[in-house]
């Protein structure tokens, strides 16, 4: 039985809403699954994403295929990474314990570009603009426009100092030289 680590579409019409779900990949996108791990709402910025690391790791551990969406989200939540340093350990390349400090490293570091990708994103939901809507679009080019930066003019090409030198007289074109007109010979054709 082959098994997959995919999305589950709930929701309503235009508004998404996905549980994460082990399933069989013979069964259908919305029917019969094996466990549920988590949920995922692209409809928030940023998207929402609550997953079981601990599940997910053990299913791709026992073999289960992610769908590329969820190989994104996994790589995204660091699953993916724990696999592959527990691999690591597995083989014997990496102790426990360095392979448990590169994880948490990964995990500080990672964290941190998250909190400041929210402070500097829009918090809520995302919205369609309409056309001569401008309320909708006011807050995101407020945070798409760059700051103001006072405008230098740029730096004046600086002019070489010219040395003076003695000037000389102007030299006049020389003419060709003339040559004598020579008349032209009718050309007799050979017989």
């Amino acid at each position: 039985m082959a098994v997959k680590i995919r999305l589950q579409r709930m929701g309503r019409k235009k508004r998404p809403f996905y549980h994460i779900v082990i399933a069989d990949s013979r069964s259908p996108r919305d029917g019969k699954f094996i466990e549920k791990i988590g949920t995922y709402d692209p409809t928030t910025i940023p998207a929402a994403i609550e997953i079981s690391k601990d599940k997910a790791l053990e299913w791709l551990q026992k073999g289960a295929q992610p769908t590329p969406t969820l190989h994104k989200i996994l790589s995204f939540k660091g699953v993916l990474y724990h696999k592959h340093l527990l691999r690591g350990v597995k083989k014997g390349v990496l102790s426990q314990d360095v392979a448990d400090n590169k994880w948490q490293l990964w995990e500080d570091s990672h964290k941190n570009t998250i909190m400041d990708a929210q402070k500097k994103g829009i918090k809520g939901v995302k919205k369609k603009k309409k056309k001569g809507d401008e309320s909708a679009s006011a807050p995101v080019a407020a945070t798409i426009t760059p700051p103001a930066v006072p405008e230098t003019p740029p730096p004046a090409p600086e002019t070489p100092e010219v040395s003076p030198v003695a000037e000389t007289p102007p030299v006049a074109p020389e003419a060709p030289p003339e040559t004598p007109e020579t008349p032209e010979t009718p050309e007799t054709p050979a017989s």
